[in-house]
């Protein structure tokens, strides 16, 4: 059986990325004090801005639930709202590989992090099933050919909800959502929680125990 996450390489390389990610706290820190102090919420662009040097990776235990959750459902493609320097999209793109079929694609707003995140997955040798669209994601993402069977949302939390409604006519039936940091930033997501658990939404939800809370939808 072929497992990527068990090659020394990529371990390695996701070693690195972790360790460079250890310094997002305070990045973090200086955002929510901004957007406390703005007497307008900050648009994408802005936060994205202020946030260019920061990784925003999901947990390591995230990562090999995602790997796991691609090679099991092996989806066609793979869609990712928020892909920063490109930590998860290796997880997804590694099953996608494993799974011997399939595509990922991302977004990001950051053309410094969609460069590096490139780079990044070219490093690990996932290149060729990964591609990172550029932009705004409700751009980049409009009229989406399917079928779509994994979601992975983990960017800015105000757009998870428009994100997935855009995506919906995309994704196939038994499409998996996970939707990344639910614990975390459960009062920003207080709407999409709402709409995931509502049974005439169309999906099955569950709360996932895992890194800074996950929720874990399943498209009816």
């Amino acid at each position: 059986m072929v497992n990527s996450l068990a090659d020394p390489g990529l371990h390695a390389l996701l070693d690195r990325l972790y360790i460079a990610a250890a310094d997002d706290e305070p990045v973090i820190a200086r955002l929510i004090e901004r957007e406390r102090a703005a007497p307008v919420p900050l648009t994408s662009r802005e936060r994205t801005a202020l946030m260019e040097d920061a990784y925003l990776p999901v947990e390591p235990e995230s990562g090999a639930l995602l790997y796991s959750l691609v090679r099991a459902g092996r989806p066609a493609t793979v869609v990712e709202f928020g892909t920063s320097f490109g930590i998860s999209t290796i997880y997804l793109a590694a099953a996608v590989r494993d799974n011997g079929a399939g595509r990922v694609l991302g977004t990001e707003l950051s053309a410094a992090k969609a460069s590096q995140a490139r780079a990044n997955l070219d490093e690990a040798g996932l290149g060729g099933v990964a591609e990172i669209l550029e932009g705004d994601a409700l751009d980049r993402l409009a009229g989406l050919p399917g079928p779509a069977g994994f979601v992975l949302l983990d960017g800015w939390k105000d757009l998870y909800l428009p994100v997935l409604r855009l995506l919906e006519p995309a994704m196939a039936a038994g499409a998996l959502v996970f939707a990344d940091d639910t614990g975390r930033f459960a009062d920003q997501l207080a709407g999409y929680l709402s709409y995931v658990r509502d049974p005439a939404s169309g999906y099955v939800s569950v709360p996932f125990p895992v890194g800074d809370g996950a929720e874990l939808s399943c498209r009816a």
